[in-house]
């Protein structure tokens, strides 16, 4: 880390950037802390890496010590923004920030391959940036992300388990994902109401097609949207039985009890019925 860069409470301090909540932000300012997840991402020689809500940059200084080829920080806050602009001083050619909305910005048009996402997401947008994530993967590589800990549950739970549902589903059906790193309230500056965690999600060399993964998506929010019923009703809406028939998959079994495969046989289903 260049000598010249002033610490994180300074860089607050002269920007008043302030954590705003409307803005979900909770910034990691421990460099041990943002190290790690820098290091979870693996080797980044050669990485073009997106950072999405950078803060103060704690976690960009730490991607960019790690020897990623570039960092592409996408910002909403304007306050952050010129944080990270000065920041890009000291890293000339490698360091370059968007002022966007994430969830309207296609990240893989900022970056060369190969190209990662690393990121202390923001907790009120952080489901669906995933997810529109997932429908990209053949443009991305490992994805390592901070989420609230009970997403992050959501996201690897394994079937028949208490957080197992819609988002576990796409997950998994798309990539490997772990939970690989948990952090208490105390870590953030302001600290959040619960535990945070780090996801690793791996996609598949091979991915579904836009029109399979559009499927999957119509037929998982409508079984887990009412998970109480079993299949034959909770699928009513997608001609369930015909559906389940064609899937092979006894419709008084509700959506929590299927594998990533029998979901992956109703989808395909799903698109060939039309």
């Amino acid at each position: 880390m260049p000598p010249e860069l002033e610490s994180l409470r300074d860089v607050i301090r002269r920007h008043e950037l302030d954590a705003r909540k409307a803005l979900g932000q909770h910034f990691l300012l421990d460099p041990g802390i943002t190290d790690h997840i820098a290091a979870l991402a693996g080797t980044l020689d050669g990485q073009h890496v997106v950072e999405v809500g950078p803060g103060p940059g704690g976690l960009t200084r730490s991607l960019l010590a790690a020897g990623a080829t570039s960092v592409t920080a996408v910002e909403l806050d304007s306050r952050a923004v010129a944080v990270i602009q000065e920041l890009a001083q000291f890293y000339p050619g490698r360091l370059s920030v968007i002022e966007a909305d994430a969830l309207k910005q296609d990240l893989t048009a900022l970056c060369p391959a190969p190209r990662q996402i690393v990121a202390n997401l923001p907790y009120n947008v952080a489901t669906p940036l995933l997810v529109g994530w997932l429908r990209q993967g053949t443009a991305l590589g490992r994805l390592t992300l901070m989420f609230q800990l009970e997403v992050a549950e959501r996201i690897c739970a394994a079937p028949d388990s208490e957080h197992y549902g819609r988002l576990a589903v796409l997950s998994q059906w798309c990539a490997d994902c772990a939970v690989v790193m948990k952090l208490p309230p105390g870590a953030f500056t302001p600290p959040p109401a619960v535990w945070s965690a780090v996801a690793s999600i791996t996609p598949h060399r091979e991915q579904p097609a836009p029109a399979l993964f559009k499927a999957m998506e119509r037929v998982t929010a409508a079984a887990f949207g009412q998970r109480r019923k079993m299949l034959r009703g909770s699928l009513k809406s997608l001609n369930g039985a015909k559906l389940l028939d064609a899937a092979a998959i006894d419709g008084t079994r509700r959506a929590e009890t299927l594998s990533i495969a029998e979901f992956d046989q109703l989808a395909r289903a799903h698109l060939a019925l039309g």
